[in-house]
């Protein structure tokens, strides 16, 4: 079956379900949702939690501050949603994770969807992670109250990528991180902003220019910002041979 006959699925386990569409559920990414081309499921971790309070957490082994999700009740909350064939990448988002890059992105837009298990308190339990094969996913250094909003930058990212549901697929390959540069500089009317004008060769009619031009200002960005992208070696080429004029 093709993406057609088949919506991209995301599964959440949250404490906070009705956390979700929040603002998926609007622009591109809610039209979409409308239609059909994804599906968006929020599950209650505490509906598999312990005893007449659905306790979900307890103390961390060792001691220390702060309460720990169980293993037990994630995994319970696991596999209610996602039983063993199910074909989906299982995420965890967490600080300690591997960063969320575009390339993951594509490739997740790419498949079936994901389950996304949204961490709360100090952390998860080490054992439900291994038990469970689940991937742990950063999307910066920094820690957040849990991983509701982690998980919500996951699923934009993927969503926007679906086919349909951006109005030109080039807007998909045309931008930061694709190709390992960030974006160009953009600009549209007025032609001059207080005392500011859009660069000459924008306005020539010239096609190849206007490509080089945008090349070479992207590799210039990601030199400056972020040498630690792959696209900044290029421009480290130019400095040295000079612009390519080809």
């Amino acid at each position: 079956m093709t993406r057609t006959d088949t919506p991209w699925r995301a599964t959440i386990l949250t404490l906070y379900p009705e956390m979700f569409p929040g603002p998926l559920g609007v622009s591109l990414s809610g039209d979409a949702l409308a239609r059909g081309t994804w599906s968006l499921e929020p599950r209650n971790i505490r509906e598999h939690g312990i005893g007449r309070h659905r306790a979900v957490d307890d103390t961390p082994a060792g001691g220390g501050a702060g309460m720990v999700l169980r293993c037990d009740v994630l995994a319970s909350a696991i596999d209610a949603a996602s039983p063993a064939d199910d074909p989906r990448p299982r995420l965890l988002m967490s600080p300690r994770g591997r960063p969320l890059t575009q390339a993951r992105v594509r490739a997740l837009a790419e498949g079936p969807g994901a389950v996304i298990v949204c961490g709360r308190f100090e952390g998860v339990d080490e054992r439900v992670i291994a038990g469970r094969n689940l991937e742990e996913v950063s999307i910066g250094d920094y820690v957040l109250s849990g991983g509701e909003i982690a998980a919500l930058v996951v699923l934009d990212a993927c969503v926007r990528l679906l086919p349909g549901v951006m109005g030109k697929m080039q807007s998909g390959v045309e931008e930061s991180f694709e190709g390992g540069l960030l974006e160009y500089p953009h600009y549209t009317r007025p032609r001059d902003w207080e005392g500011r004008a859009i660069p000459d060769i924008l306005s020539g009619g010239n096609h190849a220019a206007i490509a080089r031009w945008r090349r070479e200002e992207a590799e210039r960005i990601t030199a400056a910002r972020r040498p630690d992208l792959p696209g900044a070696a290029q421009a480290a080429s130019r400095s040295i041979t000079g612009p390519s004029r080809s």
